[in-house]
């Protein structure tokens, strides 16, 4: 075991605290006594150190909780793989939608002191939204397709953008004019703020009614505009002060500042035009504080961030939201005669669609049934990852949740399943 490793396991123990470490979630002594095999949790091991040597992703780290216990906290491969640079526990990466769960529970937060609920029409804290359209394709007479421009049959909600049921898109080049108008307007400019990004979304149709269709999207781009109008405070200062600081997330923010820049994780060439992706540096500084996938943290920042969904919404004596919202946030909230988005197949076995055992909740999915779903798992259990190819999930009937880090876009879908069936199998009480 390296140094660092060394110190980040007696930090564990006796409470300090190191960048690396989860603060205040003790370590097991053995994985056994959390019902874990080590010699199983090795195959795990063997087989990230085998993805790393088959230049299949740069590095990653992986952090498994049980009971409230560290069962493991290891990196694996670089952290810049190039300069050889070997990762480290305390890595930080850019986590992209995991950004997502965050604000929502700063929206939650909102709804808990009465200024906000989730029925609320989006119109009531941005005007502009209570005339936005819908585009509805109309066949003509010559089999030609054209777009006709509807009201909402009923007002977009603040329950809609939680769960992405809002009618809103993300941009994309191609066919679909709606898509398309989001890359004219250029609503994801770096150089916008939140509310310059609101005002060019209320202006563009959108692609479904409200409540409708669960289409991935810009929603909790906009939730973080409504946090901002709610609250009074730039997204950012909100989320600092009402769950970052509070959670003692040190290393979580929409960047970091430059005396931890060479801790940021770096992606390698990969992809079929074997290129480095462009994930921004973690020092890189943005107008727009993107609530939809602008932040970074590290594996342990992120643990104790699910730590306090484990306790019901308090950690180290400091409470976030209640137990009944936790409750709300981790049920289906999607509707029995919900539709899926046209392209809903690029997300493969993580599809929140019933007929893949899944739903969604309020800022990530939520797994319904056993058995529909490829992989391994419990309903009641909630995830979701970002871009970049980071991902978590809670299990909370196994008392388990999981923090899976690392930078390699095209790697992303195989390691997400990867870790379903690797730390699921190395369980066996």
């Amino acid at each position: 075991m390296s140094t660092l490793r060394l110190a980040a396991a007696a930090a564990l123990l006796i409470g300090t605290a190191l960048p690396a470490v989860a603060q205040g979630i003790p370590k097991v002594q053995t994985p056994e006594e959390v019902g874990f095999l080590s010699t199983r949790l090795k195959t795990l091991s063997d087989r990230l150190n085998d993805g790393v040597k088959n230049n299949e992703l740069p590095g990653a780290v992986v952090l498994i909780v049980r009971n409230g216990k560290i069962v493991l906290f290891e990196s694996y491969g670089f952290r810049d793989k190039d300069a050889k640079v070997p990762m480290t526990n305390d890595t930080i990466f850019r986590i992209a939608s995991m950004t997502k769960p965050i604000v929502t529970v700063a929206a939650m937060i909102l709804m808990e002191e009465g200024k906000l609920t989730l029925q609320d029409p989006v119109s009531r804290f941005i005007p502009a939204f209570a005339e936005t359209k819908v585009a509805v394709p109309k066949k003509k007479d010559d089999g030609t397709v054209e777009i006709a421009l509807e009201p909402q049959t009923r007002p977009m909600t603040v329950q809609d953008l939680m769960r992405h049921t809002s009618g809103l898109t993300y941009g994309a080049a191609g066919a679909n004019p709606v898509k398309q108008s989001y890359l004219d307007m250029k609503v994801n400019d770096r150089g916008q703020t939140n509310a310059e990004m609101a005002d060019k979304l209320a202006k563009l149709a959108l692609l479904y009614q409200p409540g409708t269709t669960w289409e991935y999207s810009m929603s909790t781009d906009l939730l973080g505009r409504v946090v901002e109008v709610v609250s009074g405070m730039p997204l950012d200062r909100f989320i600092e002060e009402r769950i970052t600081k509070p959670l003692k997330m040190g290393d979580t923010a929409f960047e970091v500042s430059a005396d931890k820049k060479a801790r940021g994780a770096k992606a390698m060439k990969e992809g079929p035009k074997n290129e480095v992706p462009a994930i921004p540096d973690i020092t890189e500084k943005f107008t727009w504080r993107s609530g939809g996938g602008g932040m970074v943290s590290t594996a342990a920042d992120y643990a104790r961030f699910l730590q306090m969904f484990a306790n019901g919404g308090q950690l180290d004596g400091v409470r976030l939201i209640s137990r009944k919202t936790i409750d709300l946030m981790t049920a289906d909230a999607l509707p029995p005669d919900i539709r899926m988005g046209a392209d809903m197949f690029r997300f493969e076995a993580l599809e929140p669609s019933a007929r893949m055992g899944q739903g969604f909740g309020l800022g990530f999915a939520v797994r319904t049934e056993v058995g529909r779903n490829p992989l391994p798992g419990t309903p009641g259990d909630h995830y979701w990852g970002g871009a970049y190819g980071t991902y978590f999930w809670h299990d909370p009937k196994e008392r388990l949740y999981v923090v899976y880090m690392m930078q390699s876009p095209a790697a992303r879908l195989r390691y997400r399943y990867l870790m379903r069936d690797l730390v699921y199998q190395a369980m066996v009480n």
